[in-house]
């Protein structure tokens, strides 16, 4: 059946577009992550950014929230952050003489976790409810948080002491974890350059569309059709995760999902109601391989979930692409 790409597609991938050279303006380079976390915005999920320190990574979810018109809140996250310093409290409110609860920063559209893996896991888990159910719950209250709401949390992956490796159960509620990378030679400068040319550090762009739009478009992307056999491949390389030699657990049919909706949102960003495999390969690695917990005698060999998943794009056959 010959699918015709309609033009609710094509205007979401307009706005998309707006979205990604308005971070462009701000952010240098970097279009593949930036598009990737535009892509999991759209599906709804949440992102995991983890590099070294000083790549922009702040910057580019500041960026993000900026271009499309959302509430962000920062959260730096320390060793001795509490779980209602997230979350939210009941405070005593003399003039009334009763508790009102005072909302925390997870009350947001954005909301910039910033070096995760600095916080206890108990506060950690304080984001586990949010993440999931979109509400809070705070001494049997339930809370429901604004939409849409998207957490991109910041870790760095070069420093142990003082750190707290996330739980593999809050591992996976991020959608896609996403790497930055050394810029070029040629975009450093153009970062120096911009720095100049601005005369401050302070950076801010407009915002391109509004909350009400995001919704709109998250909805919009439910229209994009995909083939079984994609819906196949998809399955055939999560379920190729669990019989690795190299990996004690493999991936939970989430990262299947995750693949299947992140790939939907890639084909709008290019314009298309339909999956191609190479949407799927484009997101396997980000989607996949936070999911994997390895052997220990991994640990020796230097085998990493991303090497797994990378090994697996080669073996696993996918469909051929006939559109």
């Amino acid at each position: 059946m010959t699918v015709h790409t309609g033009p609710e597609v094509q205007e979401i991938a307009t706005g998309c577009r707006a979205v990604l050279d308005a971070v462009g303006t701000v952010v240098v380079g970097r279009e593949r992550t930036v598009r990737l976390a535009l892509a999991a915005i759209l599906a709804g999920g949440h992102v995991l950014l983890e590099d070294v320190p000083g790549l922009g990574k702040t910057l580019m979810a500041r960026c993000l929230a900026q271009a499309l018109g959302l509430d962000f809140r920062r959260l730096q996250c320390t060793p001795d952050l509490l779980p209602a310093d997230v979350t939210g409290s009941y405070l005593y409110d003399p003039t009334e003489r009763d508790f009102s609860f005072r909302a925390g920063p997870v009350f947001t559209g954005i909301l910039l976790a910033d070096e995760i893996n600095r916080t206890p896991p108990k506060t950690q888990s304080a984001l586990l409810e949010a993440m999931q159910e979109r509400q809070v719950t705070v001494e049997g209250h339930t809370h429901v948080l604004p939409r849409p709401f998207h957490v991109l949390a910041t870790a760095n992956p070069v420093e142990y002491e003082g750190t707290y490796p996330l739980p593999e159960a809050q591992l996976d509620r991020f959608l896609l974890r996403l790497d930055v990378g050394y810029p070029p030679v040629e975009e450093e400068m153009e970062v120096l350059l911009r720095r100049l040319a601005r005369r401050r550090e302070e950076t801010e762009i407009p915002a391109v569309v509004d909350a009400n739009r995001v919704r709109a478009l998250q909805a919009g992307v439910e229209q994009v059709e995909v083939d079984r056999d994609v819906l196949r491949y998809c399955v055939d390389l999560a379920s190729a995760t669990r019989r690795h030699p190299a990996v004690e657990i493999g991936a939970s049919p989430r990262g299947s999902q995750a693949l299947l909706l992140v790939a939907r949102c890639l084909a709008v960003l290019a314009g298309r109601a339909f999956v191609l495999p190479e949407d799927v390969k484009e997101c396997a690695v980000p989607a996949l391989a936070h999911r994997l917990t390895l052997r220990a005698e991994t640990w020796s060999t230097g085998t990493t979930g991303v090497q797994v998943v990378t090994e697996l794009l080669d073996a696993v056959p996918g469909p051929a692409s006939t559109r």
